[in-house]
């Protein structure tokens, strides 16, 4: 799929459709896409289509053919990454690379050494930013299933995220077994849990402990929070036979 991506509340159910609004915008004004050339039009939840471009009106409004409607089943065992809230615009760009790379579903997490707090406004705001990355990397990497952007969770609710996991991992230098090398399971969900800037408290450690989670270390050097997200998902889509 090398196309143009470009998201639509829903699947067309006719065989012509008008992209119009932000996308028709900037299929027509930013791609500058013409009469002939292919697309895709996907509602981000797994349904896609492929259409070719009819013609445009305006500055906002592409006419597009559309072909039979078509659905990308949910890949297995799902991959959830708890991502402890980074510094700055770091959450941003672990959301769009983690997103790249083929996650299914990110986890905000308000850990206890976080100096990143989301609260009222300022909270919803940021949730709103990292939803946003979600979707337009989804377009650019040509995804059909974007991954889900949860509400920010506790350390608590976190463990119970764990606790009903197939696999529950923690990224930890105290890990005794490289995550090279974990038993993983073959459907299911994996849930991924990485620390803040000041690491995983013990306390936090001894809590996702008992949820039945396990810590693992991914190799000899230290990662950013907000690059250690994506290079373990990367290992776990090779290991799962999900790159294949």
């Amino acid at each position: 799929m090398t196309a143009p991506v470009f998201v639509v509340e829903e699947m067309p159910t006719a065989a012509e459709y008008v992209l119009d609004g932000p996308e028709g915008r900037h299929a027509v004004s930013v791609k500058r896409l013409r009469p002939g050339e292919d697309l895709f039009l996907t509602d981000g939840a797994g349904r896609w289509a492929e259409g070719v471009v009819a013609g445009t009106e305006g500055k906002d409004r592409l006419i597009v053919r559309v072909g039979p409607v078509s659905e990308e089943p949910a890949q297995s065992p799902r991959i959830t990454v708890v991502q402890a809230l980074p510094k700055g615009d770091r959450g941003e760009l672990a959301v769009e690379t983690m997103t790249e790379t083929g996650v299914d579903a990110i986890v905000p997490w308000a850990a206890a050494r976080c100096v990143t707090q989301w609260r009222g406004e300022r909270g919803a705001k940021a949730l709103g930013k990292w939803r946003t990355t979600a979707r337009e990397a989804g377009k650019q990497s040509r995804r059909v299933r974007f991954p889900d952007v949860a509400d920010a969770m506790t350390s608590k609710q976190v463990a119970a995220l764990l606790a009903n996991a197939d696999l529950g991992v923690v990224l930890h230098e105290s890990g005794a077994e490289p995550l090279a090398t974990a038993v993983l399971p073959d459907r299911g969900e994996i849930v991924l849990v990485i620390g803040p800037e000041g690491g995983v408290s013990p306390e936090e450690l001894d809590l996702f402990a008992e949820a039945g989670a396990k810590a693992y270390r991914l190799g000899r050097t230290v990662l950013r929070t907000s690059t250690a997200g994506t290079a373990a998902t990367a290992l776990l889509l090779g290991r799962t036979g999900r790159w294949s």
